[in-house]
């Protein structure tokens, strides 16, 4: 038995066998072959292997994920069989006498040089294909299992360095119960995304995959952020009992589902959830959210060799807009940059990629798949009550271009005889510090502001939220944090907009006390902490959190703040 220190990302436990999800070690030495028939006959028998492996594969991307995730699989399937590619790699086996992984390489690798010089995209796209099959041929010609999340088939714990928002979009929630990584932090989009499908999570062990080994039991606390290897019976048994007893507070937090978010002295914010796709809304829903303040557009263009197009886009806007009946939803356009790569965009490498081309940065500059993705909202407009937000925002002439492009998509589509609501709400995160100090002025033109804190604190405090050597500058109840943060509502509130937060600090609870006390109209969080918080707040009284947040923000440290909100709120 061995147990692991790590930070608690996602609340609950969960109990099942490891699943590592760890790239194998595909080396080879090059080898000399005298056999060369049985060398190709086992070239042949690792293509046969891939290719029932692929199949598989295909077939189960049909009926889980759709044609278009199939299609990719399919590709590979033409490339693996392909006469022009497997023929050179037997010749080279029989005239050259090498071994079969040493002959696939190199004529792989040929093929991929060959086909990234070209300027045809479609051929460069084909070198990708190459590369994803080739590495399949190698694993079994070594023996080594690829891994693959998306065919998971049966209960585990997953365990890996770090999870990347396209495997964890990849993850069925069916069978993953949670899982633990060496690397991350709250605000890690893994995190995020083990909130968004309510599974247990423990980030930031930094040696889960050195000392858990494939099929090792595993209890993941996502409470206390600890992980049990191989545990004795009885520390199994403690476990379940600790389990039964957060599933009996769940229940007591879900007689509040259909209740209003108010105050001990009957103030109402309203309480949101920030999602990824359209399957969130079952668990936005089930627990009482009160509408979208966020949702993350990125997860339709990641996970896939090709844009979205228009029509999906809408379809997927669609039904957000008619499955919150009503309800306000806060869409963000896309967001990529910094953790989150497109590949099929090729975009350079950046030493900074944080502070890069990325977000609205990248939509100004790349307008095509901007106004593609306005004309989808604009559509689906009519459908809901949309409210449409622009990331990543640094200065008032990047807003006003964004604006225009959205008016002149409005106006392209009424002209063709197109639905457009005229009620949509445009606003902003606020993400960057320069845009918090000039939220005065940005609150005449936006119609809300709504806190993207993860990047707020970092750039604030010029930490790097994923380093863990400086983890301990992520300091959300930083007296500076926070005086930034009335800025920004103070600023709405003179020129009678509403302000809310989607950032990770809006459900913690130790910041909620402070937020309801500064006037934080709305609060967005993942979709498994709107019961606790609505619990939470229904004991606070509003006026003596005014009281509360007016003390704190002449505090000088984080330290303090923590211990001025445990000692009003005992």
């Amino acid at each position: 038995m061995a147990f692991l220190q790590g930070i608690a990302a996602s609340n609950g436990i969960a109990i099942a066998k490891a699943y590592r999800l760890v790239e194998p070690n595909l080396s080879f030495e090059n080898k000399t072959i005298e056999d060369t028939t049985s060398e190709v006959a086992r070239f042949q028998a690792a293509i046969e292997k891939s290719k029932a492996e692929l199949e598989a594969i295909r077939d189960r991307a049909q009926v889980e994920l759709g044609a278009d995730k199939a299609a990719i699989f399919e590709a590979h399937l033409l490339v693996l069989t392909d006469p022009e590619l497997n023929g050179p790699i037997e010749d080279k086996i029989k005239t050259e006498k090498v071994n079969a992984e040493a002959a696939l390489k190199d004529t792989a690798d040929m093929f991929v040089m060959m086909f990234e010089q070209m300027d045809n995209e479609y051929m460069k796209e084909r070198a990708a294909d190459i590369r994803d099959v080739t590495k399949r041929v190698l694993s079994h010609l070594l023996g080594v299992q690829l891994v693959n999340p998306s065919m998971i088939a049966e209960e585990v714990i997953i365990v890996a360095e770090d999870l990347t928002p396209s495997d964890t979009a990849q993850l069925n929630r069916q069978y993953v119960l949670g899982f633990t990584t060496d690397i991350g932090g709250r605000t890690s989009h893994s995190a995020i995304m083990a909130r968004s499908m309510e599974i247990p999570a423990v980030v930031g062990t930094k040696t889960a995959t050195e000392e858990i080994n494939n099929g090792d039991l595993v209890i993941v606390d996502g409470l206390k952020g600890e992980v049990h290897i191989n545990p004795t019976p009885e520390l199994v048994a403690e476990y379940r009992k600790i389990h039964e007893q957060f599933e009996a507070q769940k229940i007591e937090w879900a007689k509040l589902v259909n209740e209003k978010t108010v105050s001990a002295d009957d103030h109402h914010v309203e309480l949101a959830a920030n999602i990824g796709t359209p399957n969130d809304l079952k668990g936005v829903i089930a627990n009482g959210g009160e509408g979208v303040g966020l949702y993350r557009t990125e997860f339709l263009y990641m996970g896939r060799d090709q844009l979205p197009t228009e029509e999906e886009q809408f379809d997927a806007y669609k039904a957000v807009l008619e499955g919150m009946n009503g309800k306000p939803v806060v869409v963000r356009t896309l967001d990529i940059g910094g953790d989150k790569e497109l590949p099929y965009l090729q975009l350079p490498k950046e030493l900074n990629p944080f502070l890069g081309f990325r977000a609205i940065r990248l939509c100004l500059e790349e307008q095509d798949i901007f106004r593609t993705q306005l004309r989808a909202l604009l559509r689906a407009s009519s459908y809901g009550n949309l409210k449409i937000m622009f990331p990543m925002i640094a200065t008032l002439d990047e807003f006003r271009e964004a604006k225009a492009i959205l008016e002149e998509e409005k106006q392209k589509l009424i002209a063709a005889g197109q639905t457009v609501s005229e009620r949509i709400e445009l606003g902003i995160m606020v993400e960057i510090p320069s845009t918090a100090v000039l939220a005065d002025q940005f609150a005449k033109e936006v119609d809300f502001f709504s806190i993207g804190t993860n990047d707020l604190i970092q750039y604030t405090m010029a930490a790097d939220r994923m380093n863990q050597r400086v983890s301990y500058l992520y300091q959300p109840y930083s007296p500076s944090i926070l005086r930034l943060v009335k800025m920004v509502i103070d600023a709405a509130h003179a020129e009678g907009k509403w302000a809310g937060m989607c950032g990770e600090m809006a459900g913690d609870e130790t910041a909620i006390p402070l937020l309801l006390g500064l006037g934080l109209d709305e609060f967005s969080m993942s979709a498994t902490s709107i019961l606790k918080a609505r619990s939470q707040i229904k004991k606070l009284n509003k006026s003596e959190m005014e009281s509360l947040a007016n003390q704190v923000l002449n505090m000088q440290t984080t330290a303090q703040v923590i211990e001025a909100v445990n000692n009003a709120t005992k």
